[in-house]
């Protein structure tokens, strides 16, 4: 099976080497320092004090690879504009392409959402370019629930976690769906397949979407941030108003915001990506984390004070460091 990961970072590292190891033909495109990397070393992956080394293509242009049966979408939001230019070479007629990425997708309305069904969300597609370079029919959903950094370029370490969730947006237990499940499973993924691959999405982006720009603001790892009275309560405020959101577009939340603080907590004194982006000089995607909230609040009729206030002060510390 050709198999595509398009960003080679740290989850992107992590699938590609399982799908490696596992048999597949794997191409990964990247740039600069881990493309000399990648085709130096290979790609490596190191999981306590043991690393492996997976031979894999490497190029900057994806039209080098030509047509795959899997893309794997593994980059930061904010890049999505420039996969859109570039990814039409790799996608044949059958080419499906998952989306293992952070946040609500350009498709996240596809296949659910009562009144909205159908409806671009203007914060992650402005002007509709994802939804053309990648229509909704070749999407299959992606959660993941892992913990893995890049020591090097080239080189990922896989710290905790080894789930995969994946969904059509329609819910459908499809044939390729199924299909996809077992290569992941084969590759040594724990992998479930959702029915409503939306609702996990949103579960995630819950926890995410107040503690990865407030570490983004303050610097602060997850333990100190749960530790601190007044900004976990502003952060359950924030998890409220998504949780309002989540109810009127049909994937509630049965937890409350201190049962979610709980799992946050053991994640103890993690640093969270959205940090690290801020700490390398990379582009924070505050978009598919914050401002997709604030707009699904304007399309239900929520109202989102708490929600407005950590997306106005996370994006001008953002926009201050060049970031945004």
């Amino acid at each position: 099976m050709k198999v595509c990961i398009y960003g080679a970072g740290a989850i992107g590292g992590w699938v590609g080497s399982g799908l490696a190891q596992a048999g597949c033909s794997v191409s990964m495109v990247a740039r600069g320092a881990t493309l000399d990397a990648l085709q130096l070393h290979g790609l490596r992956l190191r999981a306590g004090n043991h690393v492996t080394s997976q031979a894999v293509a490497s190029s900057d242009t994806p039209a080098d690879f030509g047509v795959q049966d899997l893309v794997v979408l593994a980059v930061k939001a904010p890049s999505l504009p420039e996969v859109a230019r570039q990814i039409a070479p790799l996608l044949g007629p059958q080419t499906l392409v998952l989306t293992a990425m952070n946040g609500v997708p350009w498709w996240f309305l596809h296949g659910f959402g009562g009144a909205l069904a159908g409806t671009r969300l203007t914060s992650v597609d402005p002007d509709g370019t994802l939804a053309g370079a990648l229509p909704v029919q070749r999407i299959v959903g992606g959660v993941v629930h892992a913990s893995c950094s890049v020591d090097e370029p080239g080189q990922v370490c896989h710290h905790f976690g080894n789930k995969l969730i994946l969904g059509e947006p329609s819910g459908e237990k499809t044939g390729r769906v199924q299909q996809l499940a077992a290569l992941l499973e084969k590759s040594g993924f724990k992998v479930a397949v959702s029915d409503q691959i939306q609702k996990d999405i949103w579960y995630k982006l819950w926890g995410n979407m107040t503690v990865n720009p407030i570490s983004a603001l303050t610097g602060a790892t997850t333990d100190l941030i749960m530790n601190d009275e007044l900004v976990r309560g502003f952060i359950s405020q924030v998890m409220l108003e998504a949780k309002e959101i989540g109810a009127r577009i049909g994937i509630p939340i049965e937890q409350q915001p201190e049962d979610r603080h709980q799992i946050t907590r053991q994640l103890g004194a993690f640093k969270t990506s959205m940090l690290q982006d801020v700490e390398s000089g990379k582009a924070l995607e505050l978009d598919a984390l914050v401002t997709v909230v604030k707009e699904l609040g304007q399309l239900t009729g929520v109202a989102t004070p708490f929600t407005d206030a950590l997306l106005g002060l996370a994006r001008l510390k953002a926009r201050v460091r060049g970031l945004y």
